[in-house]
């Protein structure tokens, strides 16, 4: 499959639903201790709702577009040579079963189930559903995106922000795991921009992006399932993106070089240089 009609881009869409329904939501301020437990380290965590809803979401696409390659995120724990197929396979799907872990855990309605679609390394559709708010920001390659409301109707075309001048952009600037001393550069630039927030949640943060309620985020730890679908959304939407160095970002491939977002290509000169620059 090359290319997603209208009726592949709404069953995945509701195969993200219907594992929220059945896997995320039900725990949702629900979760005991046993239910948490951590990765790589305390920031990193991983609850029984992302692991269920990844089984549902992986088995439903397996059985959807027969010899696929799902790529989840707890899958990449388990094997993290599996997202290096992601370059040769002709079809391939990236999931987020639960992004915003932490917010998820603590009670907070600040989490989304993601997903995007690959066709020999390139992102050609996205999903970002939001299970409180019974949504769905979705992706076509070069045919836009759209919010999708719990009836199943489509919205209008979606349009990131109009552009500023950097000192009256907001954005979302996720500088935790940027190394030192970059990292303090970063945040000893946030106040010359208009308000900056953290999120902890790419879902949502992809989402302010796309439908114009922010100007710009900025990303160093690249993780396919974390931001290819939003990469694609926020493209489809006008907005554009590159890494800090000015190169694109390759979503089948890079998980390094930071990433900057913003409505065109004049605001990015300018908000690079800004929060990365002498």
């Amino acid at each position: 499959m090359t290319h997603f009609d209208a009726a592949a881009l709404a069953e995945v869409d509701g195969i993200l639903r219907a594992a929220s329904r059945a896997e995320i939501l039900p725990r949702y301020r629900r979760l005991a201790a046993a239910d948490i437990r951590t990765k790589s380290g305390p920031l990193d965590m991983v609850t029984d709702a992302d692991e269920g809803a990844e089984r549902v979401i992986t088995a439903a696409l397996a059985e959807r577009f027969p010899g696929c390659l799902v790529v989840g995120e707890e899958a990449c724990t388990a094997d993290p040579a599996l997202s290096s197929r992601l370059s040769d396979a002709p079809l391939a799907f990236v999931v987020d079963p639960v992004d915003g872990t932490a917010n998820f855990a603590a009670g907070m309605a600040i989490f989304g189930c993601m997903a995007a679609a690959f066709v020999e390394g390139r992102v050609v559709a996205a999903w970002v559903h939001d299970p409180v708010g019974a949504d769905t920001l979705t992706a076509a390659e070069g045919e836009g995106a759209w919010l999708t409301g719990e009836d199943g109707c489509r919205g209008p075309a979606l349009r990131v922000a109009s552009a500023v001048p950097v000192s009256r952009m907001t954005g979302c600037v996720s500088y935790g795991y940027l190394q030192e001393p970059l990292k303090s550069h970063v945040a000893a630039r946030l106040p010359r921009l208009a308000k900056t927030w953290q999120l902890g949640c790419a879902a949502h943060e992809y989402r302010l992006l796309a439908t114009g309620h922010i100007h710009l985020s900025l990303y160093n730890r690249l993780m396919p399932w974390d931001h290819a679908p939003g990469w694609l959304i926020h493209r489809e939407t006008g907005g554009y993106a590159a890494h800090f160095d000015g190169t694109p970002y390759v979503p089948a491939t890079d998980r390094a070089g930071g990433l900057i977002c913003t409505p065109d290509r004049a605001s990015w000169e300018e908000a690079r240089a800004v929060l990365l620059g002498d």
